[in-house]
């Protein structure tokens, strides 16, 4: 099916967070926003996440919606007027909203709980049952003064969002965790919710009685995404009211699920406008660092700002962190998890594979597709290699992209151990029967690489295209091959022309990984990675020069991905023991360069 698709995304702006960052910095709340909001699409760019539109909340559109919504559910009689008892701070003259005070969370004892949720254990807070609370900009102690504020009605809209999340649950694809924490929220009775704020920076209430107050970051937020389609295109409503024919997927990591759950949808069904609600709701669970948790202010973890000055492509970040995404449980990120997945997975797997069966096209039957005649087992591996294709598609419809991605390195699996078995090197220097069986092995298995290269779009949009670019493959293959019923189709036919075919990725090595494991492990001490085959050690010495040691690493590069090439293609032993040697000599040029003295060879050993 073709699907007519829209993806949005945008800073969420207002709020005491954006507040808190400006006053550290200087800055207006709106220039902060516009700082970060410049920060945050730079790096959606660089890592290829192509939202068809990336906007912001501090738009004209976005009061506009957020005070029609308010409006609508005001006449519905869907909102409560409540004095609610706040801390201010003397000191400052102002209620400390949220993020304003911290103090000992009521649940857990957890001494660094915010004003409205506790980070260790997730629950919901009010202000006033904190702790020891204190101003974070003063440190003084505030105290207890009452405002006027108005509320949600949620239990009014309970009945009506357990008949919805009923009919969602049944027909969408929630997270195991979406469902728990939706569930667990409405086991425990819905209470009125508070969504204004004592705040300057957000969307003004309208309402003339609150006329010096804002919305509430999470009543106003979500609206965001509304009112970012609203800034794309007049047709907005098309998507957002018209439940009967679009269908909704929001993602998110699980601590932001009961504001997509409950809060948003019990606004949009008050506001009785014919909204869209939700049908796939798709929640991670947490990603840590290492055997840690990630923390900017102590300097622990690669953020998305930093990944680009690490040296490793974005196609690279993003194949691990998918590989490891939190689907059903916390994961880790791991530096010599990402080396490992990245030398056997990608480069000894899928770019091995890849390689060699374009190398052979080139190299054996002068860079065309060679005639295929199936035998018995040719049929077998595509069966399988449809079997694994039709998983994928199934697991891709439901969201199960970690899942997915296991079955792009198996087609790849079994595409080595098919060449392995078949030899098409050594056939294509035989009879005439044996020549014919090296090119219907070479004609599959390139085709299979082109298969592999359409898999891969989602996930590395860059080499999935250089594959392409390569295999010289026509456009309308990634529309052919993932058509229906997931069947796997020739798009390669025979006489058909290839491109050049270069390697695709590079070693990640233990020294690289090393390095960068000390940088990114803040201020605790760092145990040393090991590597499988990790290089010599190589003690210091004085001197050095930074700018050869530049040209002499890129020259290791080339010269590593030559002898990979020439072993991929099982060039001849005189061939790639000369080229090695030229490898090893470049190495040893390059840690002179930079100022590190060479580990003397050792006279005897075994083979690596």
């Amino acid at each position: 099916a073709c699907w007519n698709l829209l993806y949005v995304c945008g800073t969420d702006e207002y709020g005491t967070a954006t507040e808190n960052k400006a006053r550290e910095e200087g800055l207006t709340p709106q220039q902060i926003c516009d700082k970060y909001h410049a920060v945050h699409a730079a790096i959606y760019k660089w890592f290829q996440i192509d939202f068809d539109y990336f906007g912001r909340t501090t738009t004209e559109k976005q009061t506009e919606i957020a005070q029609n919504i308010f409006w609508r559910l005001h006449e519905r009689g869907f909102l409560l007027e409540d004095t609610v008892e706040q801390l201010r701070c003397e000191n400052c003259q102002r209620f400390l909203a949220d993020r304003f005070v911290e103090g000992t969370c009521p649940h857990c004892s957890y001494p660094e709980a915010r004003g409205d949720q506790c980070d260790k254990c997730g629950r919901l807070i009010n202000a006033v049952e904190l702790g020891e609370p204190q101003c974070k900009v003063c440190k003084r102690t505030p105290i207890i003064r009452s405002s006027k504020h108005l509320f949600l009605d949620l239990p009014k809209l309970e009945n009506e969002l357990e008949q919805w999340l009923d009919r969602s649950f049944s027909t969408g694809d929630w997270t195991a965790n979406a469902k728990q924490i939706t569930r667990s929220w409405l086991r425990d009775g819905l209470k009125p919710r508070c969504i204004t704020r004592d705040l300057q920076w957000g969307t003004p209430v309208p309402h003339p009685d609150f006329k010096d107050k804002v919305f509430y970051v999470w009543f106003d937020a979500p609206i965001g995404y509304l009112s970012i389609t609203a800034n794309y295109t007049d047709q907005w409503e098309q998507w957002w009211k018209n439940p009967q024919q679009v269908e909704l997927y929001n993602f998110m990591a699980k601590d932001n699920v009961p504001f997509h759950s409950v809060v948003f949808p019990c606004s949009l069904l008050g506001a009785q406008d014919n909204y869209t609600l939700v049908n796939h709701l798709i929640a991670t669970e947490y990603l840590n660092y290492e055997d840690t948790k990630f923390s900017k202010s102590r300097g622990v973890g690669v953020f998305g700002d930093m990944a680009k000055d690490t040296g490793i492509p974005s196609d690279v970040w993003r194949f691990y962190l998918l590989y490891v995404r939190p689907e059903g449980q916390d994961s880790a990120f791991s530096w010599a998890d990402m080396a490992l997945k990245n030398n056997s997975e990608l480069l000894n797997n899928l770019g091995n594979f890849i390689n060699r069966s374009a190398m052979f096209v080139t190299k054996f039957f002068e860079g065309r597709v060679p005639v295929m005649e199936l035998q018995r087992e040719d049929k077998k591996l595509l069966a399988l290699v449809g079997w694994e294709l039709q998983q994928y598609i199934q697991l891709m419809d439901k969201v199960k992209i970690r899942d997915a991605l296991k079955h792009i390195l198996n087609i790849s699996r079994h595409g080595n151990q098919y060449i392995q078995v078949n030899t098409p090197w050594k056939k294509i220097k035989e009879g005439d029967a044996e020549r014919q069986r090296a090119g219907t092995v070479t004609g599959v298995s390139v085709n299979m690489a082109c298969l592999l290269s359409v898999m891969l779009l989602p996930y590395m949009p860059t080499v999935s295209q250089t594959i392409r670019d390569q295999l010289n493959a026509p456009p309308s293959c990634i529309q052919t091959i993932l058509q229906g019923s997931g069947a796997f189709v020739c798009v390669l036919s025979a006489g058909h022309s290839i491109g050049s075919v270069s390697p695709l990725f590079q070693k990640l090595e233990a020294d690289q990984i090393e390095a960068l494991k000390k940088k990114f492990g803040g201020q605790q001490q760092v145990p040393a990675v090991s590597l499988p085959s990790a290089q010599a050690e190589v003690a210091p010495v004085i001197g050095g020069d930074p700018e050869k040691a530049k040209q002499l690493t890129q020259a290791v590069a080339e010269q590593g991905e030559k002898v990979r090439a020439l072993k991929a293609q099982k060039a001849e032993k005189t061939v790639i023991t000369a080229e090695v040697a030229k490898l090893l000599d470049l190495k040893k040029q390059l840690l002179i360069a930079e100022g590190k003295k060479p580990e003397p060879a050792p006279q005897k050993g075994k083979k690596k």
